[in-house]
């Protein structure tokens, strides 16, 4: 049989972390894409060297074409230029329009059963464009922004609280960016609602930093974003699938008529296994819940406008 493949498109900061955590699963050989030379191919050697001393086996391929990605199980599209300090999401759109077209093409050409997980931004305008260019049904095109984004909302809880974050639960629905929902009423402490254990204004002032999660470290960096926590919620998302978990964990999918969305892609809880986005959880949602997962759904709309799709 061999082993599965595993293929990252993109050997920056995110794509070589992401190559990195994958190929110490041990569990598929890993291609890595970069259209820039010797790029992917000096990572995937350093990383190759590591194994003997990590323990693993996994092959890793650096690359500039797209032939060695053949008959890939997933396909991780993270290229793209990144957000620069002071640069909407609607910049990104036309650039990276190009590139994740582009890419998507020559994967889906050679991997014609893959599962497609798109990191690029803006992210649910990108899934969305990857999904219209594979033609694939929308279970095989998920995005990842959710998973990251509850990493960072428990995270808070769990300073806050001075609690271990394995006993925070919590969801943050919708756009990745200014339109996520944070679901502070269904975020529990061990069980307990954190309604009840921390006060209205500093779940206020909580729910504002996972939103601002991203540009809180982009400003830090000044050159460059975050990639730790996004390529270890990507790993979390292909451990899902490759181990077949049927682990619920919110992602970007085309929603087509659930939380009375349709044909958009918005950030909803997902059951992922082997068959990719296997089921859409749908939470009951109050008034004002459901008119911020609208609104976010309508900015998708927009970029999607922006990009004539």
């Amino acid at each position: 049989m061999g082993r599965s493949k595993i293929t990252v498109v993109g050997a920056g900061n995110v794509g070589a972390t992401l190559a990195q955590r994958l190929a110490e699963r041990g569990y598929a050989d890993i291609v890595l894409v970069d259209i820039v030379e010797g790029l992917p191919q000096g990572k995937a050697l350093d990383m190759l060297q590591a194994g003997p001393i990590v323990g693993y086996d996994s092959r890793v391929t650096g690359t500039n074409g797209y032939d060695e990605t053949a008959g890939s199980a997933i396909c991780v599209i993270t290229s793209g230029v990144p957000r620069k300090p002071g640069m909407s999401r609607d910049d990104l759109v036309k650039t990276n329009m190009g590139i994740v077209r582009g890419v998507t093409e020559e994967l889906v050409r050679r991997s014609p059963d893959a599962t497609l997980i798109v990191v690029s931004n803006p992210l649910d305008a990108m899934a969305q464009l990857a999904l219209e260019v594979s033609k694939f049904p929308r279970q095989r095109v998920i995005g990842m922004a959710g998973v990251l984004d509850t990493a960072r909302f428990r995270t808070f809880i769990a300073l806050e609280l001075n609690v271990s974050v394995h006993d925070v639960q919590a969801y943050v629905l919708g756009g990745h960016g200014d339109t996520m929902v944070p679901l502070a009423r269904m975020c529990t402490v061990a069980g307990v609602p954190i309604t009840k254990l921390i006060k209205p204004d500093r779940i206020e002032a909580i729910v504002k930093r996972t939103r601002d999660g991203g540009a809180e470290i982009v400003n830090l960096l000044k050159s460059g974003s975050a990639y730790y926590a996004p390529s270890a919620a990507v790993a979390e998302m292909v451990d899902a699938i490759m181990l077949d978990r049927k682990q619920i964990l919110p992602c970007a999918v085309r929603l087509e008529g659930e939380y009375g969305i349709r044909g958009l892609f918005v950030g909803v809880p997902v059951k992922l296994g082997a068959g990719g986005a296997e089921e859409i959880i749908e939470l009951d949602l109050t008034d004002e819940e459901r008119t911020s997962l609208r609104r976010s759904a309508d900015s998708v709309k927009e970029l999607v406008g922006v990009m004539g799709i």
